[in-house]
């Protein structure tokens, strides 16, 4: 009786038992990515605005979502963004990886509070920041408090003047961080030492 000839690959398998290693393969490429965004997990992602848009196009209104986001590593490092999508999620996503890659540095002092008091001001909006006491609190409001949480300041005491547009006030509250200095900066700009620069600083609150 002749036997029924069956496909066979150079290894001697079969392709039906080729196939189910292959899909494994790329299941294990998809397993290490979402890997590597676990360490991107570790930061702290705030939605602060969603806002539905409109486009007007020929035959009607075409809708779409506008997204803003602060992202921040509770250690010093914060970034804002915006995106714009048919979705949310997509729109949240693109403001996301927007936050990312404009991160910043701010110096804490002890870790929970700014080093001294600034201002800031984009378009209309104009901000007021205080360093706090430890016990204080998060006094801001809610476009500004989602920066100082992803910021990782504990101790703050914020007032927004003007706008209340949260791109406005978010911009502003960045560019007021911006502008803050740590002691030890400010000596080696002026070429003292931190405890020169720290001393002046306890003299003109005691004449206060």
């Amino acid at each position: 009786m002749a036997r029924t000839p069956t496909s066979r690959t150079s290894t001697g398998r079969s392709p039906s038992s080729d196939r189910p290693a292959r899909e494994g393969g790329r299941g294990r490429d998809r397993g290490s990515d979402r890997d590597r965004g676990g360490d991107e997990g570790e930061l702290v992602e705030k939605l602060v605005s969603i806002n539905r848009v409109a486009k007007v196009v020929k035959g009607g209104r075409r809708f779409g979502f506008a997204a803003l986001v602060v992202v921040g590593d509770g250690k010093g490092r914060v970034g804002h963004g915006s995106g714009k999508a048919r979705e949310v999620p997509e729109a949240i996503r693109k403001a996301t990886e927007q936050a990312k890659r404009g991160m910043i540095r701010v110096p804490l002092r002890e870790g929970r509070t700014l080093h001294h008091d600034t201002r800031g001001h984009f378009g209309a909006g104009k901000v007021v920041l205080r360093a706090a006491v430890a016990g204080t609190g998060i006094i801001a409001g809610g476009p500004m408090r989602a920066v100082f949480e992803a910021l990782g300041v504990h101790d703050v005491v914020a007032k927004s003047v003007g706008t209340s547009n949260p791109h406005n006030m978010v911009k502003a509250t960045f560019e007021a961080l911006s502008g803050i200095s740590s002691p030890r900066a400010v000596a080696n700009r002026r070429g003292k030492k931190v405890s020169e620069i720290l001393g002046r600083r306890e003299e003109a609150r005691e004449q206060a």
